[in-house]
């Protein structure tokens, strides 16, 4: 039998695992399982060249019981319905996990944003917000900057949304630019909340993180400021990265400075002076302390766990374990870090953005930091201890925590 690799049904699959062992209600798992809601917008983009092209988008509203929905919006050629529902569900366990007052949503358009100018790229932000306006807000759905999207994306459409209501309105999008309402903070975000996941699960297993060797797979944003937040935080050594052309390898370490130079004036990580070219297949599978899948999905799966050697599996990507990949890796003693816990402290500092928006007073980077510390590990512990107690791998129990809180919720407010 061939391994379901449809992101929804993989999130439907883990849904499912944890309503059984919750004993939830029919009527909860099943509105549980669904989106609650769901836009699919067409809408017109004038090109440089003056044609005028038509392009899809979507934006899903999973679940608004603890709060407005929050999730980024995505550019990419490949996207799909179901991807974005996936992602939405993500959120919604996602943002109950780290137990901040949202809901989860996410957002895609058809595109391929590397073949588009700064003004197409533009002119399709603003056609998308106002596809969506009615629909968004910060009561109500708060978009955020994800694959191939970025604080100047956010903020043409903080601006588009704003003229379309009369009135300037920062808290209707994070991850904006700093002079825009944005947050100190909000760049490494997604990375440091790993960070301070691997601390803790470090702590947990005796591992000292001075000695650890660290493989990266993904040279994007978390995957960069991981590079650099493991070895200055830690001290760990970075033996491997990769990115979408393929990977480089070197057992004595590779430096962040270097490597960053490198891929900036290449636009690959590949051909890195004196370091191994690799595959991204291979990368996974070496013998490394700490995995790091920072990519996309789908890059573990029945077919190469067991071949997984790392002791830690941190998961800064979205969906990069498939379930039958989960047993393997449980039965074989890797620690998963899973991905909604592992990489919800870009979801938590956007939320840190919206309440600094909505009293207009702004914080430090170190206060940013210091209340996404806290918020992370009480997450992780919480994980911990749920696994602990059912016996199960940790995302199951990451689910545990975050089902039951959506669950209690929709039960509080007479919806089940």
């Amino acid at each position: 039998m061939t391994e379901e690799l449809n992101p929804f049904k993989i999130a439907q699959q883990q849904l499912d695992e944890a309503a059984k062992i919750l004993k939830l209600d029919p009527a909860t798992h099943a509105l549980l399982r669904e989106p609650m809601r769901e836009l699919h917008v067409t809408f017109p983009v004038r090109m440089d060249d003056g044609s005028v092209r038509i392009f899809k988008g979507f934006r899903v509203q999973y679940n608004d019981a603890r709060g407005p929905t929050k999730g980024g919006i995505r550019f990419h050629p490949d996207e799909t319905i179901d991807t974005v529902r996936a992602l939405a569900a993500w959120m919604t366990w996602k943002t109950a996990v780290v137990d901040i007052p949202l809901g989860g949503g996410k957002g895609g358009v058809i595109c391929n944003p590397k073949e588009m100018s700064q003004a197409e790229l533009e002119r399709l932000s603003r056609g998308y917000i106002r596809a969506l306006a009615h629909y968004i807000g910060p009561e109500t759905d708060i978009p955020a900057p994800d694959v191939y999207t970025n604080p100047q994306i956010m903020a043409w459409m903080m601006d588009e949304y704003s003229i379309i209501t009369g009135y300037n309105v920062p808290g209707v999008i994070t991850g904006k630019p700093l002079p825009l309402g944005g947050s100190a903070g909000r760049g490494d975000a997604t990375a440091k909340g790993g960070m301070y996941c691997i601390r803790e699960a470090a702590k947990v297993l005796g591992i000292d993180l001075t000695q650890a060797t660290v493989a990266i797979q993904g040279y994007g944003n978390a995957g960069q400021f991981a590079h650099k937040l493991i070895t200055s935080m830690f001290g760990s050594k970075v033996v491997a990265v990769s990115d979408s052309r393929g990977g480089i390898y070197d057992p004595k370490g590779l430096d962040f400075e270097a490597v960053v130079a490198h891929k900036e004036k290449t636009g690959a990580v590949k051909g890195f002076p004196g370091a191994k070219e690799i595959t991204n297949e291979e990368l996974l599978e070496l013998e490394v302390t700490l995995l790091i899948p920072a990519a996309l999905e789908n890059q573990i799966g029945a077919w190469n766990a067991g071949n997984i050697k790392a002791r830690i599996l941190a998961e800064l990507a979205n969906g990069p374990t498939t379930p039958d990949a989960d047993e393997v890796l449980f039965n074989n003693g890797v620690f998963v870090i899973p991905d909604f816990l592992c990489n919800a402290g870009g979801v938590t500092v956007s939320y840190f953005e919206q309440v600094q928006n909505a009293y207009d007073y702004y914080w430090t980077a170190e206060e940013v930091y210091e209340r996404l510390d806290q918020k992370m590990t009480a997450a992780f512990h919480a994980v911990h201890e749920m696994a602990k107690k059912y016996g199960v791998h940790n995302r199951t129990a990451a689910y545990l925590v975050s089902v039951s809180r959506v669950a209690e919720a929709c039960k509080l407010r007479g919806w089940v």
